[in-house]
């Protein structure tokens, strides 16, 4: 288990992800398995709350362990979206790796109100 050196990576694939948002905060948005030989650099993610009428608050975690049972650190915490409205949470200027074996949590405090988009870079 270990990253590809970045000096190294012969393959820069771009990619994007996206979800109706639930209520299970454990929900996994994306996972880098064990053993990929890949680094994800997350470009940007984005939230938006489609429902029209009320807001709902978006909870974001990083996690030690890529299938989500491992130990979760906030990215961001009971934020409120809202309605009709889109927040961006990561931008190129605050954009992170993802490294093998770690995971992006998710959830909302209204089910399927927030939909997310996460842009990334697959480096291998």
């Amino acid at each position: 288990m270990s990253a590809p050196n970045l000096i190294n990576i012969s393959t820069i694939t771009a990619k994007t992800t996206y979800a109706a948002l639930n209520t299970t905060l454990t929900t996994v948005l994306l996972a880098n398995a064990a053993s990929s030989g890949k680094a994800f650099k997350v470009n940007t993610i984005i939230v938006t709350n489609v429902d029209g009428t009320n807001a709902a608050d978006l909870t974001l975690d990083l996690n030690t362990a890529a299938n989500g049972s491992g130990t979760s650190y906030g990215i961001a915490s009971t934020i409120a979206v809202p309605a009709d409205s889109s927040i961006v949470v990561i931008d190129k200027n605050s954009s992170f790796y993802l490294e093998e074996d770690k995971a992006i949590l998710g959830g909302a405090s209204a089910n399927s109100d927030l939909e997310i988009v996460i842009s990334y870079e697959e480096l291998s």
